[in-house]
């Protein structure tokens, strides 16, 4: 039995996964989720005091709350065997450098990439080993590889009770004029689709997409996952690590249409589960929806549970 803690920036639930997984498998587990530690600027004045730190000195009063209280929680156990930290990018590096003192090993992951989020730089030295699923930055930091995990499972479902046949959610970014064109291509060929897309600061006018200026809950999403035939993954520009999309595709068996090409590198790649359009000039035939998913081998499956993932990262 392993003392392990868990520190993430789990907004969804995601990462609380592995801590389930992990006491399943006979460790004691803690997992510090530090998204709860919300900060409060006393006045405007820090404020404006943390826009300079952040713009010039590349650091921010946030990032450093989130070491201070998480320092705490550490404080209050014994020395861990692992620390496992991800989206460590979210706390300053003089408390991710302090993990090191509570723990034989220290583990960073990060499921966003060095182009998107610079500041992961400024925390890979603090780790004793220190993974990305973002193939280039390991090649270019000498990183080590690991995807995200398959967190859902298969439900028994008559293929009938489906609403949608393509369901998507992300954030309105530069993926939105893109998400635009596939739903015209799929109203073309009268595929039914529900799109929806989050922003805090403004609401576009499309009655084909439906609009959002607060988080759905994981479980709220997952409803929507079960009620679509097909998924789709449209991935962030200059990104090509594999979103959890993917993996909530392969863990319910259902097919997907993804804008990332390099999904054909990896070894669950099957044309007829997986279909890559041009996010330019997107082409979805009506002939995917037709054949039935094709199950992947189980040696290959297992790889990318959240057990394999934990073989891969924590052990």
């Amino acid at each position: 039995m392993l003392n392990i803690t868990l520190i993430s920036l789990d907004n969804l639930g995601m990462n609380d996964h592995i801590r389930t997984t992990l006491e399943r498998e006979g460790h004691n587990v803690k997992h510090i989720n530090f998204k709860h530690f919300k900060y409060k600027y006393p006045s405007v004045f820090h404020k404006i005091h943390n826009f300079i730190l952040k713009a010039f000195f590349k650091t921010n009063l946030k990032h450093q709350h989130h070491g201070r209280e998480i320092i705490k929680e550490l404080e209050k156990n014994e020395k861990q065997d692992v620390i496992l930290t991800i989206k460590g990018d979210f706390i300053d590096p003089k408390s991710t450098l302090e993990f090191k003192k509570h723990a034989k090993k220290t583990i960073g992951f990060f499921n966003d990439n060095i182009y998107r989020c610079p500041n992961i730089k400024r925390v890979l030295d603090s780790y004793d080993e220190v993974y990305s699923f973002e193939k280039e930055d390991c090649e270019k930091f000498d990183l080590k590889f690991a995807s995200n995990w398959i967190y859902t499972k298969k439900e028994d479902q008559d293929k009938n009770t489906f609403e949608y046949d393509v369901f998507t959610i992300c954030s309105i970014d530069k993926r939105l004029p893109i998400l635009i064109r596939i739903a015209e291509e799929l109203r073309s060929k009268k595929i039914n689709f529900k799109f929806i897309a989050f922003s805090k600061k403004h609401k576009p006018s499309d009655d084909h997409i439906t609009y959002i200026n607060k988080f759905l809950t994981l479980s709220e999403v997952d409803n929507y996952v079960s009620k679509s035939k097909v998924l789709m993954d449209i991935n962030r520009d200059g990104q090509i690590g594999l979103t959890f999309r993917v993996f909530e595709s392969l863990g319910l068996e259902k097919k997907l249409i993804t804008t990332n090409a390099d999904i054909k590198n990896y070894d669950f790649y099957n044309p007829n589960n997986i279909l890559i359009i041009d996010e330019k000039n997107p082409v979805i035939p009506k002939s995917f929806f037709e054949n039935e998913y094709e199950k992947i081998p189980d040696e290959i499956f297992n790889k990318y549970t959240v057990e394999g993932w934990i073989k891969n990262v924590v052990y």
